[in-house]
């Protein structure tokens, strides 16, 4: 542990400073002046940064224009950003070149970083001033264990804030056409995570299978198979439309559409890979008749768009 003297820090950082703080100005037409204009208005507005306080700031499900407006000016003003393995690395650069930058991602079937680790981390950088972003995607309280480091920053007497995120399973399921509920589908969806398979600390899928209602996973991937026949072995039918988003709201963004059935057959012939978020339900149907007439999800100057994998007939 570095046990020098902490750097003398600047005062508390107001956001004004974001809307000017560009790389070389470009021409833009009026439609982006008027976009910045309110920009840098709602920005001007937000809450200050102070030494020695940790955000848990939301990345969203991928694309930097998901951010919200309040994680953006809180990754302007880090001193040190302790960030997840899917963050996008042009979301990383809205931090100060300077703002130290500390990997803590955490991917299944690799090494990763050990969870009490990462507390202590935030802690130490909190204790000498800095200002600490914790940056997770999606959302820091879905499936992000931010409660848990919350409780540890709380418990040191770590002054902390969450800016919440656009969660990927809500964001994968919109930018591919399925809404997740629908006026005479369903008034309510379950949103669960696959991570611990059908073991103890699993959801109880047989009581998932029998509300009927449309489930989103999370970190399912590796064990989809266990959960499918789980799912119908609870009563939900074989027939049941599923989709597969993979690499949500980014430029390679790929989508299979199934059935319960043959999901797990279908991804491995397809070559479906994580982080990719699954749905079960009716609702997936929707997207053959509501994906065509949206545009195509795509950054600035690329054309390939959502790639379709194919649907069950």
């Amino acid at each position: 542990m570095n046990t020098a003297a902490p750097k003398k820090l600047p005062a508390p950082r107001h956001h004004e400073s974001m809307a000017v703080r560009r790389p070389h100005a470009e021409p833009v037409d009026s439609c982006t002046l008027n976009t910045r204009d309110a920009i840098a208005t709602l920005l001007g507005g937000l809450p200050v940064f102070r030494p020695g306080e940790v955000w848990l700031v939301g990345a969203g499900p991928g694309d930097p224009r998901h951010l919200t407006l309040e994680a953006v000016a809180a990754l302007a003003s880090a001193d040190a950003v302790v960030h997840d393995a899917l963050v996008d690395p042009r979301v990383l650069s809205l931090a100060p070149p300077e703002a130290e930058r500390v990997f803590a991602g955490k991917r299944g079937g690799k090494p990763s970083a050990v969870q009490a680790d990462i507390a202590a981390r935030l802690v130490e950088l909190a204790r000498a001033g800095r200002r600490v972003v914790r940056l997770k995607g999606g959302d820091p309280f879905m499936f992000g264990r931010g409660g848990e480091e919350v409780e540890t920053l709380l418990a040191h007497g770590i002054s902390c804030r969450v800016v919440p995120g656009v969660t990927s399973g809500l964001a994968g399921l919109a930018a591919a056409g399925i809404p997740a509920t629908m006026r005479g589908i369903n008034q309510a969806v379950v949103l669960a995570t696959g991570h611990g398979g059908i073991g103890q600390e699993a959801p109880d899928w047989g009581a998932i299978a029998a509300t009927g209602l449309p489930v989103v996973l999370y970190m399912a991937m590796k064990n989809l198979p266990e959960i499918v026949a789980a799912l119908i072995a609870g009563g939900r039918p074989a027939e049941t439309p599923a989709a597969i988003i993979a690499a949500v709201a980014t430029s390679v963004e790929r989508v299979l559409v199934s059935r319960l059935d043959r999901i797990v057959p279908d991804a491995v012939e397809a070559g479906m890979e994580p982080p990719a978020i699954v749905a079960i339900g009716d609702i997936v149907a929707l997207r053959e008749r509501l994906a065509a007439g949206l545009l195509p999800f795509r950054l600035a100057g690329d054309d390939a768009g959502t790639s379709d994998i194919g649907a069950a007939p």
